[in-house]
């Protein structure tokens, strides 16, 4: 399946190829359900392992659902969730938790693989 099928979402690898050959794209505009930001987030934590990649992939997510609105369910100010999802700051892990919670996702953890394995026998 092609990156640029209109019916997947596209992960942080795709977006990459984007800017790469000159094309403008606002990846919050492809961001529609729960599922599209879950799987964004999720390919985009694993392209840049980067906490603030990450942190900037979350202020996108915000972004599409508004700021303002992301701000008043989360409970923190706008200008602060700007500059904390900006990538230029880190933001607290509790932020972060809550705009998770009010993007509609929760953190989940699973096994990342034979390196993670070694660590905890």
């Amino acid at each position: 399946m092609s990156d640029l099928d209109p019916n997947r979402p596209l992960g942080a690898g795709a977006l990459a190829r984007l800017r790469t050959v000159g094309r403008r794209f606002d990846p919050a505009a492809e961001l529609e359900t729960a599922e599209d930001v879950a799987i964004f987030l999720d390919e985009y934590l694993r392209d840049n392992p980067d906490p603030a990649a990450f942190t900037q992939a979350l202020g996108i997510v915000a972004r599409a659902n508004g700021m303002t609105e992301i701000a008043r369910r989360a409970g923190v100010g706008r200008e602060s969730l700007y500059k904390s999802l900006s990538g230029d700051v880190t933001p607290t892990f509790e932020t972060v938790l809550k705009v998770l919670t009010a993007v509609g996702l929760r953190l989940a953890v699973a096994p990342g693989g034979a390196e993670g394995r070694d660590r905890a026998a």
